[in-house]
């Protein structure tokens, strides 16, 4: 790779070594020249890439001395940028060599000076060439293709944009655009293989960088444009080396992606475009991602700062659909693949599914972000869960209740046994906060005493209801004390129902009441 190199042409000592110090580590060759004459012998000789002229020089000019080089004639398609104190005054001298192409108006920031110096190497031999020919200098350097599909994201949302290019094996660029920023998303095979953003924030990146990464925070830089540039040729020519190390850098990037993803997410976005077959930059496709949204999302809220994330402690998660998404290509970790297993049924809160899957509730808080960003999960208001217990003879009648425990619309679980004896082992395992006994019709209107013996033995304080036949008298508190509730035989679900939520605690309107 051939390095650029700059002639810098000044007689100012603090100008040529912050020149020198700030181009050096851009990755150019300067070199200084103090006074004329040595600037002209030095542009003979090196033929440089670029000069950096300043205006003012002792007992000459820099209009002469420019002047002086390109009459030289293998100098003649050298560029310059001019510098000066004297602003335009100065630099409306040299509207008729069409050598120079920019100024840079002293003092100036380190980071006005790489931007011009890098916009005159890329346009320098196109602007000499049009203007010596008096042709018309094009607006745009290397204007993009026109946009195969592009609209603005008030109607769509980019979780929907990408799903529908990686769903149709689309291969290009999407260009999704705010205020501020324009973030860029290389698709190919339907995965994601890189994400850049050249306007984009740097320090958002660097800021959460693993301490395993913050070494190479420097190469954010060049990871972050769009590839194509000599800087991005050095790095790959590192990686061809061997001398940078492609797991590290792999790293990097996936880190770079997934930040600048979740920041798209949480920007307002105004528009889109896709560029149908615009390349992956040499660089990515030397060390693709390979990924999936989800997975990026997923790795963006793990290293996002705790401010940005919210676990509402009345609000439970439950899944959504995946849309017939292939889990073992998302790329997520094996454990958060797992954690989409436990989403179905009813809602539940981001500690018990820590609990249940034996992880860290802010890891499983942070994962369930990055989920409900890629709309595979959501959040509804969290059911306390009531268990009940039921003694049940009649094969019909446990049926029955076996099906109402066992839906998910309702807030109770629990078991359906049919003898003491199996009722009296599940009250040992679990305190129910309900118990339903059936109750035979040669027995008492009342709960059997070894029963209660045993709800005083275990520590069982759970409210009662009782199953009776429909010659059973009716009941109450007097006949039957401590029974709450009644299901006279033969009963529905609907009875069940009722029922239950009496024993919840639920008002029931009086012409509800199951047939007591």
């Amino acid at each position: 790779m051939k390095t650029a190199t700059i002639l810098v042409i000044d007689d100012s000592a603090t100008i040529r070594k912050l020149v020198d110090s700030h181009l050096s580590e851009e990755g150019y060759h300067v070199e200084l020249a103090p006074t004329a004459e040595l600037g002209i012998e030095l542009a003979q000789e090196l033929l440089p890439d670029l000069i950096l002229l300043d205006h003012q020089l002792p007992g000459t000019t820099g209009l002469e001395v420019c002047q002086q080089i390109i009459a030289i004639e293998k100098c003649s398609n050298i560029p310059f940028v001019v510098s000066s104190t004297l602003r335009k005054q100065a630099y409306a001298e040299y509207l008729q060599i069409p050598n120079v192409i920019d100024s840079l108006h002293k003092p100036f920031q380190p980071d006005l000076l790489k931007m011009t110096v890098a916009n005159a190497l890329e346009t320098a031999s196109m602007i000499i060439q049009s203007q010596s020919s008096g042709a018309a200098v094009p607006e745009v350097i290397n204007e993009t293709e026109k946009a195969a599909i592009s609209g603005d994201l008030t109607c769509f949302g980019l979780r929907e944009i990408v799903d529908f290019l990686n769903n149709g094996q689309q291969e290009g660029m999407l260009e999704v655009e705010s205020a501020r920023y324009r973030t860029m998303f290389f698709l190919s095979q339907g995965r994601i293989q890189c994400v850049v953003s050249p306007s984009g924030d740097q320090s958002l990146v660097e800021q959460r960088l693993p301490e395993a990464l913050k070494d190479l925070s420097p190469l954010l830089k060049f990871t972050m444009s769009t590839g194509f540039s000599a800087q991005m040729d050095g790095l790959v020519e590192l990686l061809d080396r061997k001398m940078l190390d492609p797991r590290l850098l792999r790293s990097l990037l996936r880190h770079q992606a997934a930040v600048l993803t979740r920041h798209c997410f949480r920007s307002e976005l105004q528009s889109f475009s896709f560029v149908a077959g615009q390349p992956v930059p040499k660089l990515f496709r030397r060390s693709p991602l390979e990924t999936s949204l989800v997975s990026l999302l997923v790795e963006g809220a793990l290293s996002a700062p705790g401010s940005e994330l919210d676990d509402p402690e009345a609000m439970g998660w439950t899944r959504q659909g995946l849309r017939g998404q292939n889990l073992d290509r998302t790329g997520l970790a094996a454990r958060h693949v797992q954690l989409t297993s436990q989403l179905d049924g009813p809602p539940q809160s981001a500690r018990q599914l820590a609990e249940r899957m034996q992880l860290p509730t802010e890891e499983v808080i942070r994962v369930l972000d990055g989920f409900a960003m890629a709309d595979w999960v959501k959040t509804e208001p969290l059911v306390e869960q009531k268990t009940a217990l039921v003694l049940e003879y009649d094969p019909g009648g446990s049926s029955l209740f076996r099906k109402y425990l066992a839906e998910d619309s309702n807030p109770w679980s629990g078991k359906v046994v049919r003898d003491e004896f199996g009722l009296k082992l599940l009250m040992k395992r679990t305190k129910p906060d309900v118990l339903v006994l059936s109750i035979p019709d040669d027995a008492p209107l009342a709960v059997p005493s070894n029963i209660l013996a045993d709800m005083e033995t275990l520590g069982v304080n759970a409210r009662v209801g009782v199953i009776l036949s429909a010659n059973h008298p009716a009941v109450d508190q007097e006949s039957a004390p401590g029974v709450e509730a009644v299901i006279r035989r033969p009963y529905s679900q609907r009875d069940i129902d009722i029922a239950m939520e009496k024993l919840a605690g639920v008002s029931i309107p009086e012409a509800q009441v199951v047939n007591a």
